[in-house]
């Protein structure tokens, strides 16, 4: 393994996120990651929507690819084919991926590609001021919905899990340490990695705050759960919000997409056009 610093991945780009939000604690998680693993910033590519969360790239160090909304999985599922010995993370958001993008992520389970997607999930749509997102709470007040959201909303982890994910995490943004051992075990993970971040977005969800997680989160690690038991996860992602599950819900490793096509087994076809 190489060795990588937290500062090889800074840039000189001004952030401009809110202060307070959340994506900083996620930022740092995934610094803290990306230098556990050894992996350079040439060796990194971070491919990202339309959304606060997908501003991420920017303020990293490395190879990046910012694209449309909801579109992020199938341009890195192309980034894999071109070159599957890159490292490759998928920054998205509630919306980006659950809304907009929930057919490609649909398509891009089932084909288990090998990518680690982070979905930086602070139930509102941050970038263009605080309408509902997918993952909102049913009767949420927001700018768009005064009179509070009448759609149920997605369970994500209940989603994921039901369409077949080898590796579904959860993690907090509040607690860095533990999000970036999540990153680093999708990293680990040999095909789709999905990990749902619970998000605070301090100026347009004053409910799902950073004390109103940090008084439900709780530690899969200190409760005995076993992440291959299909059923015991599924069981959590029907748990309520009374405790906050953080943690590997779920994780097992199958054929990944990439592994699955001969052409290249021989070497990334990055190599093969020079």
């Amino acid at each position: 393994m190489i060795m990588v610093d937290v500062k090889d991945f800074d840039n000189e780009f001004a952030n401009q996120w809110c202060p307070g939000c959340g994506n900083f604690g996620i930022l740092d998680g995934m610094k803290k990651a990306f230098a556990a693993a050894g992996i350079a910033p040439e060796d990194l590519l971070v491919v990202s929507g339309i959304g606060q969360a997908a501003k991420t790239p920017h303020f990293l160090k490395c190879n990046f690819f910012h694209t449309l909304h909801g579109r992020a999985l199938p341009v890195a599922t192309g980034a894999k084919i071109a070159n599957h010995e890159l490292a490759i993370v998928v920054n998205t958001g509630d919306g980006d991926c659950y809304g907009e993008g929930g057919n490609h992520l649909l398509h891009a389970i089932r084909r288990n590609v090998d990518l680690t997607v982070l979905v930086h999930n602070n139930r509102v749509y941050g970038l263009t001021k605080g309408q509902a997102s997918p993952t909102s709470d049913f009767g949420m007040k927001t700018r768009l919905q005064p009179a509070g959201v009448i759609n149920a909303p997605v369970n994500p982890m209940a989603l994921v899990l039901s369409l077949g994910a080898g590796f579904v995490a959860r993690a907090f943004s509040g607690d860095a340490d533990h999000l970036s051992e999540m990153i680093q075990a999708g990293l680990q993970h040999r095909g789709m990695a999905i990990i749902d971040i619970l998000q605070p977005c301090v100026s347009f969800n004053p409910v799902n705050t950073f004390g109103w997680y940090k008084e439900r989160v709780e530690r899969l690690e200190d409760t005995g759960h076993d992440p291959a038991d299909f059923d015991a996860a599924l069981k959590l992602a029907f748990s309520g919000e009374d405790k906050i599950p953080i943690g590997i819900y779920y994780r097992k490793e199958a054929s990944h997409f990439t592994g699955q096509i001969p052409a290249l087994a021989e070497g990334p076809l990055i190599e093969a056009a020079r």
